[in-house]
């Protein structure tokens, strides 16, 4: 028995998911930062990144054409501070989203440590429109006789 995990074409736009899985793991090697990629309602999506450490000032996030690209870049400030042990490293990571045609970011927030980037495709308006049906215009009766009353 198989069993598809999303049939809809709204998980990043893709019509498979072997696609996006594909596209997806071709971004990072490492696999850093890891994320969550949920559906939220009939049109929406939702990226989420694990980014503790990083403030809201060393992520940037930008559409470059059909790709949704997640930068963060920390300051090393280990000058001034002797680590007996350093297992939290500042790092830099990029990590690319490939959406498909329509796909439009909604907004991004940063909160606990996690980055979610909301993103939607619109739905296309109901182009329906209801036409009056009404009788054919009736022709002035003529008149008898001119302005003046006579005739």
């Amino acid at each position: 028995m198989s069993t598809r995990v999303f049939t809809s074409p709204l998980f990043l736009g893709f019509d498979h998911l072997e696609q996006m899985l594909e596209r997806a793991s071709k971004n990072t090697s490492d696999g850093y930062p890891p994320y969550n990629i949920e559906q939220i309602g009939d049109a929406g999506l939702r990226i989420t990144l694990a980014v503790a450490g990083f403030t809201m000032e060393e992520l940037q996030i930008t559409q470059e054409d059909n790709q949704l690209v997640i930068r963060g870049r920390q300051a090393d400030d280990s000058q001034d501070r002797i680590f007996l042990h350093r297992g939290i490293a500042a790092r830099q990571f990029q990590r690319a989203f490939v959406m498909a045609e329509g796909i439009e970011v909604r907004g991004a927030w940063l909160d606990n440590g996690l980055l979610h980037v909301d993103l939607a495709r619109p739905q296309p308006q109901a182009r329906v429109k209801t036409i009056n049906i009404s009788t054919p215009p009736r022709p002035a009766p003529p008149m008898i006789g001119d302005a003046n009353g006579e005739g």
